[in-house]
């Protein structure tokens, strides 16, 4: 791999619409976040994921593009974009911006010029049935909005339409075009424009929206060959150009490393590991293995990564989130002592730590309230951060507010950073020691024992990390030697016995194998 500062990154990600309001106008902004950027490095992550900046109309939350080449006026100007850039380069942070390549929105100009009745060079950059009549199967389809003939095709919302990658398999060659063919190489070519831009600009790579969606017809969910050449193409050109730029994508399948991406998000998907150790219960009769009545499966666990990480671990890397902005938080289902355990198991499995803003504080997911531009379930994960008791909780001067906070006593920056005890603290320790050990970020790893709510016990190295779920002490039947120490811990640390190691309730150790 041409660049190496992935292997020790650590990303914060940033929804801009929530994170700090510098203008009082009710949402965040990026002269906010940079104010905040010594917060992000206290906190000990040295990249961010950035949300959306782009201008929209916010029918999807910022993943509706009017414009790939400009900031949104609600987040700043050029020049506060490039201010935020240089800062966050300053203090040693890297930025990777969401690239959505999918869909534009539907006040895109491009799109607004296919949609002319007369043909026109953008003409085929978008997909468009050739009669007003065409309702093709398993497509959606939005008629009757413009004045040419045919019915264009969305991929969610019917204010996304979907961008032309072209056809791996043509059904109907009066309006689909192979991959391969010039219309949709220039769509192609078109993105590659849009990454150069931003590149150009200081970013440092990007996280790709649906990255597995583009080409039609393209097979199943984890191979799609013509997407996968796709990406591989975009790779060999940032390779070339670009070398120390990154793609991360929302693929969740081993294939995205085959495709070309430096690493792939583990998400919230039925039978992921991350779904297993902490989201089971969205699976019926599921549990997840931090269920602290014992009702999860490690073994699961264990067999569901090893399959992920065995087919990726010497080409590229997992991503591993404590959520999302599409993923309800786990603060909320979980108390901050628990979510201590989970954070450190994630952090010490091997892959690249993703935090999203607000759950090194154990902010909660916010259940019924309103949809805000078209977040529906996922609006309560968007909620603004918690930075303090004051007005908004520390988010925003404004007297109405584009999202409600949620003011918490125990559940914000200010008090959490006084509390030596508290979540926040915790996840600076554990970046902290997760730096000071290569063999957190290299890539030998094998599980020791994974069975039901037992302790799970893995291997990074000289590192033996076992985790105790439970709210009762348990036995790890994992021989150690005596003279193994504790180098870092959650809880009482465990102690090496004849029989195995002992795990005290709710604990997590990390041992050092002489």
């Amino acid at each position: 791999m041409a660049n190496t500062w992935l292997k020790t990154a650590v990303f914060y990600e940033i929804y801009p619409n929530s994170f700090a309001d510098d203008n009082g106008d009710g949402y965040g902004d990026l002269k906010g976040i940079i104010k905040k950027l010594d917060y992000i490095k206290s906190l000990g992550a040295n990249a961010i994921w950035l949300n959306p900046h782009y201008d929209s109309p916010f029918m999807d939350g910022g993943y509706d593009v009017r414009d790939y080449f400009k900031v949104s006026s609600r987040f700043g100007t050029e020049a506060d974009f490039d201010e935020f850039i240089g800062a966050a380069h300053a203090k040693g942070i890297k930025v990777i911006l969401d690239l959505v390549p999918g869909h534009t929105s539907e006040e895109n100009a491009d799109f607004l010029k296919s949609a002319e009745a007369t043909p026109n060079d953008m003409y085929d950059r978008f997909i468009w049935t050739r009669g007003e009549w065409d309702f093709p199967q398993g497509f959606k389809a939005i008629s009757g909005r413009h004045q040419r003939k045919g019915n264009y095709i969305v991929n969610f919302y019917s204010t996304q339409p979907s961008l032309n990658y072209g056809f791996n398999r043509v059904d109907d060659p009066n309006w689909q075009f192979s991959y391969k063919s010039d219309e949709a190489i220039a769509t192609r070519e078109w993105l590659k424009s849009v990454m150069r831009f931003w590149l150009e600009r200081g970013a440092d790579g990007f996280r790709v929206d649906m990255a597995d969606s583009l080409v039609k017809n393209d097979g199943d969910q984890g191979d799609k060959p013509a997407t996968s050449e796709l990406w591989r193409n975009i790779r060999a050109m940032m390779d070339e150009e670009y070398p120390d730029a990154i793609l991360v994508s929302e693929w969740s399948n081993p294939q995205a490393i085959r495709a070309g991406f430096h690493a792939d998000f583990m998400l919230d998907h039925w039978g992921n590991p991350y779904n297993l150790l902490v989201r089971g219960e969205e699976v019926q009769d599921g549990h997840s293995y931090f269920d602290i009545e014992g009702r999860g499966d490690a073994a699961k666990i264990a067999e569901s990564f090893s399959e992920w990480y065995g087919k990726i671990k010497d080409d590229g890397y997992l991503a591993i989130i404590t959520c999302n902005h599409d993923t309800p938080r786990l603060g909320g289902f979980y108390t901050h002592e628990q979510l201590k355990l989970i954070y450190a198991t994630l952090f010490t499995l091997p892959g690249v730590p993703f935090v999203y803003y607000g759950d090194e504080i154990g902010m909660k997911y916010v259940k019924d309230i309103p949809s805000v531009e078209c977040g529906f379930a996922r609006t309560g994960s968007r909620t603004p951060m918690q930075w303090s008791l004051d007005k908004n909780a520390g988010f925003s001067a404004a007297d109405k507010i584009f999202l409600p906070t949620e003011i918490d006593k125990a559940v914000n920056v200010e008090s959490q950073s006084k509390d030596k005890k508290s979540l926040l603290n915790f996840m600076r320790e554990l970046i902290a020691f997760r730096k000071t050990r290569e063999e957190l970020t290299a890539r030998d790893f094998e599980f020791m024992h994974a069975v039901g709510s037992e302790p799970l016990v893995y291997r990074r190295g000289k590192l033996v990390i076992v985790v105790n779920p439970l709210k009762v002490k348990q036995i790890a039947p994992v021989t150690l030697a005596k003279n193994d120490k504790d180098i870092f811990s959650v809880g009482k640390a465990a102690k090496i016995k004849k029989d195995g190691i002992e795990c005290p309730p709710l604990s997590f150790t990390v041992f050092e194998c002489k």
